[in-house]
């Protein structure tokens, strides 16, 4: 018989063989396989939770520690903001707006025209006080005439005076000898008396017509000056740029009525654009003036634009009161209380001429020590 038929009937008999029980060493094994594998898991999970854990609190740790050395090394800031000044036109004369030569948002020179107020009034007020002052000159060349006159007789007078003193002088020896009556010497004395008496008037005459003079001419000086402020008032009938910048919320139409020292319009100068940044009170110590700074501006975003700090705050007001001598900067922001912060002043450097600085608008700056 062959071996591929001896092994066909092995195997059947194989499936019909009834099963045995296992051996008890072998469950004993598989026992404690049992028990090892069960075992394992739970510790690896708590490592591996302590692992989890353990990385976590030092991540917060080192993160907490990078945030606290990173004020040794650079401060960063996005409570910052875009300024200039801002310049109130007042005019100094009350009057009705004749014209309006500018539009709203529109850039101007220094020296441009912007508004005009009625020059009617003020023209009538200094067209009168030149015809005062023409008749009170005319009243000066009257007054010199009338000194001229005063002058003349007042030489009359001394003429007079000096004869008749040399009469009395040649009558006074000659009575003395005899050969002139007691009557004749009185009356050249009484001649003499006459006409000092007379150039004393005379010189009296000429003193109150140069006062009158005087007095004329603090006349005319007076209206002099009143010509010169009427003429000042008139000339600020025209309201012009005080500075190059832009026209910002214009509201003055034809019609309204400007009042003396209250701001008509504004205007944004164009020369002084900075930007305020507040900073924490723990990191300016590490600022100087003319350091370098970086600056985000939300209004050209992804541009990074060189600064240099122009100057640190040496001072906040605690209260939020009216006084603006000092710059109040709010402590909380959705009721946190945060580190008092003090603005500091940047100037970009070389900015582009095709960036438009807008005035409040928000900001982001770096400074690396």
């Amino acid at each position: 018989m062959s071996d591929l038929g001896t092994r066909a009937p092995l195997r059947e008999v194989a499936r019909t063989k009834p099963d045995e029980p296992p051996s008890s060493a072998p469950s004993e094994d598989q026992g404690e396989g049992v028990a090892t594998t069960g075992t394992d898991p739970q510790a690896e999970g708590a490592a591996r939770y302590r692992w989890r854990v353990l990385l976590t609190l030092s991540a917060i740790a080192l993160a907490l520690f990078l945030y606290w050395a990173s004020g040794y090394f650079f401060a960063y800031t996005d409570d910052a903001y875009v300024t200039s000044d801002f310049v109130n036109v007042a005019p100094y004369i009350s009057g009705r707006i004749a014209s309006v030569n500018i539009v709203d948002n529109q850039t101007v020179k220094k020296g441009d025209l912007l508004a005009t107020i009625d020059a009617t009034p003020f023209q009538l007020a200094l067209n009168e006080k030149q015809a005062k002052k023409a008749e009170a000159e005319a009243q000066l060349a009257v007054d010199r005439d009338t000194i001229v006159a005063a002058q003349a007789q007042r030489d009359d007078a001394t003429a007079k005076e000096r004869l008749a003193s040399d009469n009395l002088r040649r009558a006074t020896p000659v009575a003395a000898a005899g050969f002139v009556s007691r009557q004749a010497l009185e009356t050249a004395t009484a001649q003499a008396q006459e006409a000092k008496a007379a150039l004393a008037d005379a010189e009296a005459v000429i003193a109150k017509a140069q006062q009158v003079l005087t007095l004329h001419q603090a006349g005319v000086a007076t209206i002099s000056a009143e010509i010169a402020y009427m003429q000042w008032q008139l000339d600020q009938t025209k309201l012009l740029a005080p500075t190059d910048g832009t026209v910002t919320q214009l509201t003055l139409r034809v019609g309204d009525q400007a009042v003396e020292n209250k701001p008509l319009l504004g205007l944004v100068d164009a020369h002084a654009w900075r930007i305020y940044a507040n900073y924490k009170e723990s990191v300016i110590r590490h600022m100087t003036v003319g350091h370098t700074a970086w600056v985000w501006l939300d209004t050209y975003p992804w541009h990074i634009h060189r600064a240099h700090i122009q100057g640190i705050a040496r001072g906040i007001s605690r209260l939020p009161t009216d006084r603006k001598l000092l710059p109040y900067v709010e402590p909380t922001t959705d009721w946190i209380r945060l580190e008092r912060r003090f603005p500091v002043t940047l100037v970009l450097q070389d900015p582009d001429p095709g960036i438009v600085l807008h005035m409040g608008a928000d900001a982001r700056t770096l400074i690396i020590y």
